[in-house]
């Protein structure tokens, strides 16, 4: 497959990296020649300096025979213009874009985007995606990294294990055993550093940080035997009021459960907008770093604070002062993968990555087969692949033992009509099913091998 990157930076170096690693033959196009010039001399790719949106520079980028354009510069309009020019000029098939101003993405705009407006197939809202993980990581505060499958119906959970977890030392397939009714896989372990697909006969360590992929009605319990529960969630502080923010702060008061929510904004006109915008919140104007600041937003009463502003700094020095002053939970949005290391030794409970969650929504409407969801783990260590089952696929009518998966490869649920299924070695995947599945980075070449029938179903 051919595809066009427009924008280099955080997210379209993450997307160049899955893909070309991939065997996709991949061009990226920046303005900035040093970000073109890092992708090329790291990535197997083609470099392009130019702006996107200029149909030369997309001629010389091979637009004219290329299967898709993914604009995510940093301009909404760039990325929209390039997304027509491919469309007018080019006739490239598949379009998707980056936008986000909110003003574009208000449901009654939307027929903005038909083929004969601004014709682009897929719309990203960073925002809006980080919004989502915010509140999926309040739903179940204990796990470090959480996202829902199988249309709600199964849930991947990130699980640090203390010292006082209940399994340690345990061989997986004997906690099978103990558990029987229990609906969880754990189908990836991190230990010191290294992230991989345990075996059976594998066991759990004080320190591993794991992956379990549970069905979402025996999350709370999956959480338990692993050494953590949910805390309440009655009152909430949250710093940082834009636009992530504010999102969380209004779905949260549209909660049946009533959430009692502070809100501190160091920007005026900001702080001003989310108070007219909100109808419960108390909106502060002031540095959410200040300790006073803090008290006065009840912070030692506070179940939980959630850290949103555009400084990873900042959200991790509130987080670790919010935790010194009482508050139980902290949940911290961090761009920059490097400082994830940090989490442990900050106290910090849970992380939102915005890049890793946009990388995961391109990659939902790039990947072959019948691809429904595509989650992307820690630095682009794994992701958890949701796909149906096609008649021609190589897995259809085979039981997993049988089935070639590598290695790095773990089934976590299996959905048949509307049940959901925990995979063991005799599960026999058929046609309409959907799976589930973990895989490493290194491996998804062949996963979607035996995924993909032909470029019909592309």
């Amino acid at each position: 497959m051919k595809v066009i990157i427009c924008g280099a930076g955080q997210v379209g170096w993450q997307i160049a990296r899955h893909l070309s690693a991939e065997r996709n033959d991949v061009t990226v196009v920046d303005s900035n020649p040093e970000l073109v010039r890092r992708a090329t001399d790291n990535l197997d790719v083609q470099g392009i300096a130019g702006f996107a949106s200029y149909p030369d520079v997309l001629a010389n980028a091979g637009a004219r025979d290329a299967d898709m354009i993914i604009a995510a510069t940093h301009s909404d309009e760039v990325n929209m213009v390039t997304c027509q020019v491919a469309h007018s000029v080019f006739s490239v098939p598949r379009k998707i874009a980056r936008l986000r101003a909110q003003s574009y993405l208000d449901a009654i705009y939307s027929d903005l985007y038909r083929r004969d407006h601004l014709p682009i197939d897929v719309v990203i809202s960073p925002e809006r995606e980080v919004a989502e993980a915010a509140l999926s990581r309040f739903a179940v505060p204990m796990a470090f990294d959480t996202e829902q499958f199988l249309g709600g119906r199964a849930q991947l959970l990130g699980i640090a294990l203390g010292e006082d977890c209940p399994v340690l030392d345990t061989p997986l397939r004997q906690l099978t055993d103990l558990f029987s009714t229990l609906r969880t896989v754990v189908v990836g372990v991190r230990r010191e550093g290294t992230l991989f697909a345990p075996d059976p006969g594998d066991m759990l360590f004080a320190g591993d940080e794991i992956y379990a992929f549970s069905h979402v009605d025996d999350a709370e319990r999956t959480m338990e035997i692993f050494g953590k529960t949910n805390p309440k969630q009655e009152r909430v502080v949250i710093v940082g009021g834009g636009n992530v923010g504010l999102a969380v702060a209004r779905r949260l008061e549209k909660q049946a459960k009533r959430v009692r929510v502070r809100m501190i904004e160091r920007d005026r006109a900001i702080a001003e907008r989310a108070a007219d915008a909100l109808e419960r919140t108390i909106v502060l104007n002031g540095d959410g770093l200040d300790a006073e600041l803090l008290e006065e937003a009840g912070i030692d009463r506070a179940d939980a604070i959630l850290t949103v502003t555009d400084d990873d700094k900042v959200n991790l020095l509130a987080a670790v002062r919010a935790k010194a002053k009482g508050c139980p939970m902290a949940i911290s949005l961090v761009n920059d993968p490097s400082l994830l290391p940090l989490m442990g030794p900050l106290d910090i409970d849970a992380y939102i990555n915005p890049r890793s969650t946009t990388v995961s929504s391109i990659l939902r409407h790039v990947r072959h087969g019948r691809v429904r969801g595509v989650y992307s783990i820690g630095d682009a260590e794994a992701e958890i692949i949701e796909a149906q089952v096609l008649s021609t696929s190589p897995i259809a009518g085979n039981v997993i033992r049988d089935i070639p998966f590598p290695e790095g490869v773990l089934v976590g649920a299996v959905l048949k009509g509307q049940t959901v299924i925990t995979p063991r070695g005799d599960t026999r995947l058929e046609e309409g099913d959907v799976i589930s599945l973990f895989a490493l980075t290194a491996d998804i070449p062949e996963v979607e091998r035996l995924l993909q029938v032909s470029i019909d179903f592309f």
